[in-house]
């Protein structure tokens, strides 16, 4: 009775394989032998399946001339190769002759060597795999705000991290955002930030493949002149690449006490060419008094002194003029 009602709980189809498979275990240990063969054999296709999809969804790296390839077909070890792509972008196959694969993954390369080899009648079923066993070595160009820019040969793809450290690393005043232009889809860069943050630049890192370019900007920097400690122009290095007001006084060491805090200055390039010169005051940011004002990439904050030199003896040209010519600290 129990297994009549299992049996009226499963479906028509599940029934019909549970029937058919009685034969087999009602045969003896042979017959059970077999059964479990099947079993077994149907498993391990499913988990080869299984494994292999994610794999070949995911590849980006393309193949090139130069790179050479191992192509293996299962259960004919005698039609392995290991062939390089030539200028053309062809290889030769056993069976079936040149096959263009530059220009795709080592996936979609074998499904065409799949197809070719049934089309011209060589094999019925054939299951081909293609790898790349060594990549040609190109150069990947590294550019802008690290110490040694130039180009540098790699033959796999390497983390962003090792490759900035093939030119020195970043300078101090690098932008912390950092555009790759990728060799096998240029109209659609990718940005990797370089955070501040040990632990989220290791885990947040991207690959660099061969023939990529790496371009990395000089951060914005902005000038604190006048009466305070340490004048001069400061990057804007934290992971935002943004700094107030506070901010930029706090890294210059804050305003002496002979400063005139109710008539500091805060003069901007607009982005349409025109400049801006707006009084504000520092002692009023400090108490709470008036909100903390963000500064912009290029601003110049003059605090100016209470004594012998104040903004009636230091005009906009003069102040314009100082912070072109002050010295840039980095951020610690």
């Amino acid at each position: 009775m129990k297994t009549a009602r299992a049996l009226e709980g499963l479906s028509d189809s599940n029934q019909r394989h549970l029937a058919a498979s009685r034969p087999l275990i009602a045969g003896g240990s042979m017959g059970l032998e077999l059964f479990m063969s099947r079993i077994i054999c149907f498993l391990a296709l499913l988990g080869f399946f299984a494994g292999i999809s994610p794999a070949a969804a995911t590849e980006t790296l393309l193949i090139g001339p130069g790179d050479r390839l191992f192509i293996h077909v299962v259960d004919t070890p005698e039609a392995d190769q290991h062939p390089s792509v030539t200028d053309s972008g062809e290889i030769p196959v056993i069976g079936i002759g040149n096959v263009k694969v530059s220009g795709l993954t080592p996936a979609a390369a074998a499904m065409v060597i799949h197809d070719r080899l049934i089309a011209a009648h060589y094999m019925n079923h054939p299951e081909v795999t293609v790898s790349v066993e060594q990549y040609a070595t190109q150069n990947v160009s590294i550019v802008g705000e690290v110490k040694t820019p130039g180009a540098y040969p790699i033959a796999t793809p390497r983390s962003i991290l090792d490759v900035l450290a093939l030119a020195g690393g970043l300078t101090s005043v690098a932008d912390r955002d950092i555009l790759i232009e990728r060799q096998r889809d240029a109209g659609h860069p990718v940005h990797y930030l370089f955070s501040n943050n040990a632990s989220q630049a290791v885990s947040g890192q991207l690959m660099v493949d061969p023939g990529d370019t790496v371009i990395v900007s000089k951060a914005g920097i902005v000038y604190v002149l006048g009466d305070v400690n340490r004048p001069g122009g400061y990057v804007m290095g934290n992971n935002e690449s943004k700094m107030t007001v506070l901010q930029a006084l706090a890294i210059a060491g804050g305003v002496s006490n002979s400063a005139r805090l109710g008539h500091a200055r805060l003069m901007r390039t607009e982005p349409n060419g025109t400049s801006s010169d707006r009084q504000l005051s520092v002692g009023d940011l400090q108490k709470g008094k008036a909100p903390d004002i963000a500064m912009l990439p290029g601003d110049v904050l003059y605090v100016p002194f209470s004594f012998v030199r104040n903004t009636a003896t230091m005009g906009a040209a003069s102040i314009a003029s100082a912070a072109a010519s002050a010295a840039v600290y980095a951020i610690p």
